[in-house]
């Protein structure tokens, strides 16, 4: 169902692709959009090792979960900060591009506490999280993105 990976050397293992999940910040979620045009978002993530799955949060109602609603498959992307070699004057970069489908959770104690996981990633301090928990999480929406293909690569841009 999904192509390989053309340049096949530039492949990185599962490992080093889950270390990106696990340690990146920022990734892009692209969707498929109106009238044709792909629709494309830089947004926070959190990678849950547990069960697989990525979590983003979002507000209840925007142009992204109409997307959603109407088309659950996307592709989302998340790069390393990269890296140059002694010596080199190029970056070396490492990618990933995940294919699955995204679903909203609308069980009460599952958003709790990905959304607590999320704002740990994120935030200094605990106390932190609990008082945005506290202000805001009625209305939060938790987006799960389960991963049905993941590919890594290593690209030098020189």
């Amino acid at each position: 169902m999904f192509r390989k990976m053309r340049r096949y050397r530039q492949q990185i293992c599962q490992e080093d692709c889950l270390k990106i999940l696990r340690e990146e910040g920022r990734g892009v979620l692209a969707m498929i959009g109106e009238d044709g045009y792909p629709y494309a978002i830089p947004l926070d993530f959190l990678y849950n090792e547990g069960n697989g799955r990525i979590y983003f949060h979002c507000a209840m109602q925007g142009f992204k979960l109409d997307l959603l609603r109407s088309n659950d498959k996307v592709c989302f992307s998340v790069m390393d900060k990269g890296f140059k070699r002694e010596g080199d004057w190029s970056w070396n970069v490492r990618s990933l591009v995940i294919f699955g489908r995204v679903r909203e959770i609308s069980d009460p104690m599952m958003i709790e506490g990905q959304v607590r996981a999320l704002g740990m990633k994120y935030y200094p301090t605990r106390e932190g999280v609990e008082l945005e928990m506290k202000k805001s999480l009625s209305r939060v929406c938790l987006l799960e993105l389960t991963i049905d293909h993941m590919t890594g690569k290593l690209v030098n841009e020189s």
